[in-house]
């Protein structure tokens, strides 16, 4: 009797093929692209069986639709792709590597805060980090736009519809903009706190992002943490708590 010689090494092949399966899955459900891989499935269906069975004008066919089959999955799903490798991007493992990246988003941040405060516009930006902000996001409009100062800056224009509520930023993506979020109800807050630096502490209480708050009224730059407000920064300071912030 032959016994198989499993090894360390199939096991965490086994493992990795079982969590890319599974990505998949997880990422095509609910979409179009389910149908697609049905499709794909029955068609490396009929490749097996015409390998086993030595079929010859079966393999011919099959071998021109998978290669016609994977040309149309890329073009037709090329906005999935896209979305899947930006999600890919925006994981913490990716995200460690990419320390020049994450110094340019901190300079784009530090350099809309200080073109906002310049022109007396009011801003609320929130950086997401850990916790997932689904549900704030819902409240305004989503977006998949590069983090840029001017951007940014157009978005909390007077005449921009989506001037009141948050940016949302997520890794080198504004993933949303005019987004309503929580109120602190902390008794202890200076009475001079306005709604949009009540909004910045209520969303880092809940959460573990950080918010970037900028006064029309007074041109004022704050940060918030973990429920905490910091005012009257400079870029200087901004940008150190904000490197501090994103190296988790």
């Amino acid at each position: 009797m032959q016994f198989i010689n499993f090894t360390t090494l199939d096991f965490i092949d086994i493992v990795i093929v079982s969590f890319v399966f599974y990505q998949i899955l997880k990422f095509v459900k609910g979409t179009r692209a389910i149908q697609m891989l049905i499709g794909l499935a029955f068609v490396l269906l009929f490749a097996l069986i015409a390998n086993m069975w030595q079929m010859q004008g079966l393999k011919w066919i099959v071998d021109g639709v998978k290669t016609i089959w994977i040309i149309a999955f890329v073009i037709v799903f090329q906005p999935e792709i896209r979305r899947a490798l930006t999600n890919i991007g925006r994981t913490r493992l990716v995200r460690f590597f990419l320390k020049e990246t994450r110094e340019e988003i901190v300079d784009e941040l530090v350099r809309s805060a200080k073109t906002l405060s310049e022109r007396g516009l009011g801003a609320l930006i929130v950086i997401k980090r850990r916790v997932g902000l689904k549900g704030y996001l819902e409240t305004g409009k989503s977006l998949e736009a590069k983090v840029s100062s001017d951007l940014i800056v157009t978005i909390f224009s007077p005449y921009s519809p989506l001037h009141d509520g948050a940016v949302v930023v997520d890794g080198s993506t504004i993933i949303g903009a005019g987004c309503v979020l929580p109120l602190s109800l902390n008794p202890l807050l200076d009475i001079s706190v306005g709604t949009r630096h009540r909004a910045a502490i209520g969303i880092t209480e809940e959460t573990d992002t950080v918010a970037i708050v900028v006064s029309h009224e007074t041109r004022e730059i704050s940060f918030a943490q973990k429920g905490k407000l910091l005012r009257g920064l400079d870029t200087a300071s901004l940008k150190r708590n904000l490197e501090k912030a994103m190296r988790y």
